[in-house]
């Protein structure tokens, strides 16, 4: 006899092997993974480093089928000291460490990147400056699976499950760890008052072989991202940001749009209080609070869900939270900027 639990967490655990092979995690505080979105955005930075963390539980419910955590940390190089170079080029150097964690733990995907970028100055005028970034990136990635939590329905013995019957699925097991590689570039124009920057970049251009079923035909597609971010003083205490972002890898694609409003507290600029809201195409509209003191930023969101998984009886639950520290920071020209 078979029962539907099992047939229901099998199709489910396929499920989620299908969708992990379709993409890449993704934050909603998008602006606030930048190494996860472009690795030109390397050291492109408002201070000489910056470290980064953050914390993403999806669909809190009946279970928290999605966490995901990322640590990252970049910096920059050679400011003013490369040979026969312009002032104002430098160099940057960024690395991080990314875990997503499926079915409690059932599916297990571990990340690690090293970045490399050269951040040209392409022109200064008394109005704004420009500049060029270009950025490369090699990944190591890992995903598993933990069979022994999972129950199959040839284990099914009508008492119960029997762990140690065959599965029947032989095709079943874990991947090897595979390496792949990113490229991207971003224009910069900043004046005093204002900053932009747009950007465009690839992930896995080496689409390299990742599957759960032994099938030689199942690699890793290229995910390629758009964004652009735009942010402004409307006055000595009030700023304005807005940003966006388009990602595609195979079928699945998605954009998000938003904006925020920034007031600093006191006369001293020292602590900025921002509020905002972003729209996640066809998933979720995001409100987000976040509290900047000096060099560190905190940022928390939460996800309210437009899709049809709002219509469940337990409504799904998606909260974000994420950590910046910026170290040695240029006190002239500084935008509040979540990119930078």
């Amino acid at each position: 006899m078979k029962t539907t639990k099992c047939r229901i967490l099998l199709v489910f655990l396929l499920i989620v092997m299908k969708s992990v092979n379709a993409q890449d995690p993704s934050f909603s505080q998008f602006f606030s993974s930048p190494l996860n979105i472009n690795p030109a955005l390397t050291g492109n930075i408002n201070a000489d480093w910056r470290f980064i963390s953050n914390l993403k539980d999806q669909w809190i419910g009946p279970a928290s089928p999605y966490v995901t955590g990322t640590v990252s940390f970049d910096s920059k190089m050679m400011q003013n000291k490369i040979p026969n170079v312009a002032e104002g080029n430098y160099m940057g150097i960024g690395s991080m460490l990314m875990y997503d964690y499926a079915m409690n733990g059932v599916v297990k995907s571990t990340y690690g990147s090293l970045n490399l970028s050269y951040n040209l100055k392409l022109s200064e005028t008394e109005y704004y400056t420009e500049r060029l970034a270009i950025g490369f990136g090699a990944i190591y990635g890992h995903r598993s699976i933990d069979f022994n939590r999972v129950d199959f329905e040839e284990q099914f013995t009508g008492f119960g499950f029997n762990k140690n019957l065959p599965t029947g699925e032989t095709a079943l097991s874990n991947m090897k760890g595979y390496v792949s590689a990113s490229a991207g570039l971003t224009y910069s124009a900043t004046s005093e008052k204002s900053n932009f920057d747009l950007g465009v970049a690839a992930f896995h251009l080496n689409r390299p072989k990742q599957t759960f079923l032994k099938d030689d035909k199942q690699f890793l597609p290229v995910r390629k991202v758009v964004h652009a971010n735009f942010e402004t003083f409307i006055n000595e205490q009030l700023v304005f940001n807005t940003n966006g972002v388009y990602q595609f890898q195979a079928q699945a694609k998605y954009f998000s749009v938003g904006c925020a409003l920034g007031y600093y507290l006191g006369d001293e600029s020292e602590t900025l209080v921002t509020g905002g809201l972003w729209y996640w195409s066809k998933n979720a509209l995001i409100p987000y609070f976040g509290l900047a003191y000096k060099d560190f930023q905190f940022g928390v969101s939460y996800d309210i869900t437009t899709s049809k998984l709002n219509q469940a009886a337990r409504k799904p639950n998606t909260w974000e939270i994420s950590l910046i520290l910026r170290g040695a920071r240029k006190a002239s020209g500084f935008i509040p900027c979540p990119w930078k």
